[in-house]
């Protein structure tokens, strides 16, 4: 390290921290104690790794090594006890995660804090929103986030970060809690692909939350789809499809006219799944475009075969998005026809639309941190 400089910890695998330590002229074990403190224990500063000496503790200050925790600087709470988090990073750059906690959708309360905390203990179980990007650089039309670009890729440690952040102001601690992860938020995974694969083991072997309980949604980066079926340690797939055919794909997903429908289902089929794993595709239902019986139909031909289900989302509004939200009756004929053809469907009900905290919602970052 060079005299000054700051040093993050949040992001480095136990070799790496052990490589560190060692370097300090400290025993190698020490290693694994900051990497159980930070990925375990939730520190969020080296002065709370109460099993190393103090005379280390104080030689990491002098050196101002941090673990790098981001910033929560604003908390937004919805009325089902969906909370939208604001985190500002080191260099001032922010992205937004989501807490959705499971709890009986007809014992919402009003919202305050005190509801979201007994909803989860309630029920013992939450979904995490992750961001991969500051921005998003796939540009779906009917998107909030597509529309602030991509500014840059989050390192692992920020991936990681967000989630530690979150469990750390909820007060839960897998593996006791039960905690969902889903990496479907700001920006494309598989567009910052090695910095995501090193922060999933980092969460499934530090954090302790199963690979059974995560998922990563991608917009279609095919090559990406192959590389994450190599992975030893990986979440289940998803695929945010959105289009039974290409024309309406490419006009909904620009990425489409690089990888088409055909070249993402042939990927698709090629995926190796886990024994009682079924891919799931999303697709957001939009008034008038893509939700008509006979794209349903269209669909249910396209994934004939396939260990899948589609989860089907209507489209959450937002400011500057040029498309409308279909009416409910819209919504159950096309999921009847789904499943009227053996294609499980379900249909997601909207988290956190009021506080902009829904699928395709997460945009209001900019907004938020220039007032």
């Amino acid at each position: 390290m060079n005299k000054g400089s700051k040093t993050t910890l949040l992001g480095l695998e136990l070799q790496e921290l052990t490589e560190f330590v060692e370097e300090a002229a400290e025993p190698s074990y020490r290693g694994r104690q900051i990497y159980q403190a930070m990925y375990s224990d939730q520190v969020a500063e080296t002065d709370e790794i109460s099993t190393l000496p103090k005379e280390f503790r104080d030689q990491l200050n002098r050196r101002r090594v941090k673990v790098g925790l981001p910033e929560i600087t604003k908390k937004f709470i919805a009325s089902d006890g969906t909370v939208r988090y604001l985190m500002r990073l080191a260099d001032g750059e922010s992205v937004e995660t989501v807490w959705m906690p499971e709890g009986d959708e007809g014992e919402t309360g009003d919202g305050s804090e005190a509801d979201v905390q007994v909803a989860f203990h309630k029920w013992n179980r939450a979904t995490i929103c992750v961001s991969s990007q500051v921005g998003c650089a796939v540009n779906c039309q009917f998107c909030l986030t597509a529309l602030l670009e991509v500014k840059r890729n989050l390192s692992a440690g920020e991936i990681v970060g967000q989630v530690i952040a979150v469990l750390r102001d909820q007060q839960v601690s897998p593996p006791n809690d039960r905690v969902n992860l889903v990496f479907m938020g700001m920006g494309e995974p598989f567009l910052n692909f090695d910095n995501f694969v090193k922060a999933v083991r980092l969460l499934v072997n530090g954090v302790q939350i199963p690979e059974s309980r995560m998922t990563v949604s991608t917009a279609g980066i095919v090559p990406r789809i192959h590389d994450l079926g190599r992975e030893p340690v990986r979440p289940k797939l998803a695929i945010s499809l959105n289009a039974p055919n290409d024309e309406i794909r490419t006009r909904l997903m620009p990425i489409n006219k690089k990888w088409n429908i055909d070249h993402l289902l042939a990927a698709a089929r090629d995926f190796p799944l886990r024994n009682r794993e079924k891919l799931t595709f999303e697709y957001v239902l939009l008034s008038g475009v893509n939700d008509r019986v006979q794209h349903a139909r269209e669909l249910t031909e396209r994934l004939r075969g396939m260990q899948a289900k589609v989860n089907l989302i209507a489209l959450n509004p937002g400011p500057g998005i040029a498309f409308q939200t279909p009416d409910e009756q819209a919504v159950n004929v096309f999921q009847k026809t789904l499943v009227d053809s053996r294609l499980p469907a379900f249909i997601r009900r909207p988290r956190g639309r009021e506080i902009y905290a829904a699928c395709g919602q997460l945009k209001r970052t900019v907004e938020l941190t220039t007032h």
